[in-house]
């Protein structure tokens, strides 16, 4: 059975302190589920990383939905993805109607400053947060391909720029490259604005048969999810490429579709350097000349392929489980004309990207990547 998105919600993203993470699902689901028609709900995968026990069904009763299976998912930043991933395969597989995919995340109240690994892996012994490790990735690329400190501060001024025109994102100022460079240092050589910040929020998505009759509804072409090969030093790829080279080659085979056939895509970039090495993966540009779609404006509103219309996680931020839905949320809204002052004209086919990780020695935990089509 094919499976499509029946409608799509997503909360306001920030700091809220005084919000409760069931205040966010009540928000995007209840969107979620008008945009669909307001239809029975027949079973709920529900991604966080760090929710407390029973969020979804402590979030999920005052909506009325109980009596359902529920099934809360851990996969990094890429819970949501993940969840949504589930509920497709379970409505092509026959095994439920219409299955609501949802995502939430409350990090300003767990953590001051960046996330550290967990303890009993190398990093989180020694210290070394994640900013560091996207740091480090920097420092390589910089060193050994055709790619500038401008052009990273670039991919931050494009996706705040991108940003202004979501009135759901965290931040809405555009800086300049030089307030991009000259922000505070966070690790060599990504500064402050360079870093995606801490936010809250959630997203949802209800997933079905196609539905003729509905002008929101957008079909699933493909939706692939891949865990990290074994990765360490004798590797000459930056952490998380090859993980997202290969799901978009799985997406691509099944879809008999490339990187060219797509008119938006939205991509994990939690740190600027992630979408320079994330565009290369996905196969927009080769290996160490994505920064050239930053230069020539390829992945600006009004480019040839805009990269994050939504403004990304840079602008967002990035609730870890509502990240995935947040993106799935952006691209259903550019595919039915209805993404605002950042519309594409005439967007007809969506990619989405998610990544989480941070187990040592694995290329990422977890990437799912969706192809969306009008």
């Amino acid at each position: 059975m094919i499976a499509s998105i029946l409608g799509v919600g997503t909360s306001l993203f920030g700091k809220q302190p005084d919000l409760h993470p069931a205040a966010f699902v009540w928000q995007a689901v209840s969107e979620a589920l008008e945009d669909a028609g307001n239809p029975s709900i027949d079973a709920v995968f529900l991604g966080t990383v760090f929710g407390a026990p029973g969020v979804a069904q402590r979030a999920l009763h005052p909506l009325g939905i109980m009596g359902v299976p529920i099934l809360t998912l851990e996969n990094a930043c890429a819970s949501g993805t993940s969840a949504f991933h589930e509920a497709v395969a379970s409505v092509q597989y026959g095994r439920y109607g219409r299955v609501l995919a949802v995502g939430v995340e409350k990090m300003t109240d767990q953590f001051v400053g960046p996330i550290v690994p967990e303890s009993t892996d190398t990093e989180g012994r020694s210290g070394l947060a994640l900013p560091a490790l996207y740091a480090m990735a920097a420092s390589r690329y910089l060193a050994v391909h055709d790619v500038t400190e401008r052009d990273l501060a670039g991919v931050a001024v494009k996706n705040h720029l991108h940003g202004s025109f979501n009135p759901r994102s965290r931040t809405r100022a555009v800086p300049t490259v030089q307030d991009v460079l000259e922000s505070r240092m966070i690790a060599d050589p990504l500064t402050l604005l360079q870093c995606c910040p801490l936010s809250d929020g959630a997203a949802a998505a209800v997933i079905g048969p196609p539905d003729a009759s509905s002008d929101h509804s957008v079909g699933v072409r493909a939706s692939v999810m891949r865990s990290g090969g074994l990765w360490d030093y004798r590797s000459d790829c930056a952490w998380g490429f090859e993980i997202i080279r290969d799901t978009a080659s799985a997406v691509y085979e099944a879809t008999s579709l490339g990187p060219a056939d797509f008119d938006v895509i939205e991509c994990h970039d939690a740190f600027t350097i992630g979408e320079i090495v994330t565009t290369e993966a996905l196969g927009l540009r080769p290996r160490g000349e994505g920064a050239g779609l930053i230069r020539d404006g390829s992945t600006r509103l009004g480019g040839t392929l805009p990269v994050n219309p939504s403004g990304g996680l840079l602008s967002r931020g990035h609730p870890l489980g509502a990240t995935g839905l947040a993106q799935i949320a952006e691209i259903t809204w550019q595919l039915t004309g209805r993404a605002g002052n950042r519309q594409i004209e005439g967007a007809r086919r969506g990619l989405v990207e998610t990544m989480g990780g941070g187990v040592s020695g694995i290329d990422g935990n977890a990437c799912v990547i969706v192809a969306l089509e009008r």
